[in-house]
């Protein structure tokens, strides 16, 4: 039944690995979106020489130098590229792409992100950054900070997993009850982590009501929203976008573009993928 499992497993996946990737090309994709490459005055300078502007026509703010020839024009920041680039990656590629960018030009690649980015749209990116073990773990300790937009309800959500299945395990499942078992998990969770445990018999229903609470009503939990479609993104996020669709007669895609904006939206819609 292990091909079962791996197959359903990857139906859930919406962001998948690329076929045929090379982290190099992306990270020159990625720098250059960055850069804000203008034209260079030496591209069509031969073009450019060919008409015959007189030079008291040219105005301090033509792209065309006193010489004819055309001048560099920064593009800015081209966001859809980055989008793009790193919303149609796996995980483990855009870590990749974040040492090529290293050893190409020298530049620590979320940093550079950071620095080129802002808003909803840098926080999510710079998420994507991380590696899965790295961003829990970053998400736990913004919590205990209390820096996060729902610091209450933070929990692991394939602990509580296992918890729901070591609870029926040691008490419905078999005859008698193992009690060292209940202690273990009573004892030692939080409260909140304990009525996950209970929400964990559907844990697709789980997420999918997290995702709609996040975006119901004024107001956006973008941490919540963020982090809910980060981290399934390439476990089962398109198991929950069936699951949200039942719950809520709704696609996820639909209440994004009502409730987010721009590259925002863009970014976000582009991780969850076509309805269901």
């Amino acid at each position: 039944m292990a091909w079962w499992k791996a197959w359903i497993e990857q139906e859930g996946v919406t962001v998948k690995s690329s076929s045929h990737f090379n982290p190099d090309p992306d990270a020159e994709t990625l720098y250059k979106a960055m850069k804000g490459i203008g034209v260079g005055s030496q591209l069509l300078s031969h073009q450019a020489a060919a008409f015959a502007f007189p030079s008291s026509a040219l105005t301090s703010v033509s792209p065309w130098g006193q010489q004819g020839h055309l001048c560099c024009i920064p593009a800015g920041t081209n966001e859809q590229a980055i989008i793009d680039v790193l919303t149609k990656r796996s995980n483990t590629q855009r870590q990749q792409i974040a040492k090529s960018f290293k050893a190409q030009f020298g530049k620590d690649l979320t940093e550079t992100l950071k620095s080129e980015l802002s808003g909803k749209f840098e926080r999510l990116i710079v998420a994507l950054m991380y590696p899965p073990y790295r961003y829990e773990a970053k998400e736990l300790h913004d919590a205990m900070k209390g820096s996060r937009d729902d610091v209450s309800s933070f929990v692991d959500p394939g602990l509580a997993l296992q918890d729901a299945q070591d609870l029926y395990a040691a008490g419905e499942k078999i005859r008698g009850t193992d009690e060292m078992k209940f202690i273990t998990i009573l004892c030692t969770r939080s409260a909140t982590h304990l009525l996950r445990v209970k929400c964990t018999q559907n844990l697709h229903s789980y997420f999918a009501e997290r995702l709609y609470y996040a975006m119901k009503g004024a107001g956006t939990r973008d941490g919540t929203l963020i982090r809910n479609i980060i981290s399934r993104s390439e476990i089962d996020l398109n198991l929950i976008k069936c699951h949200f669709k039942k719950m809520y007669g709704k696609t996820l895609s639909s209440m994004i573009m009502e409730d987010t904006s721009g590259d925002y939206k863009n970014a976000l819609l582009s991780l969850v993928g076509s309805d269901p």
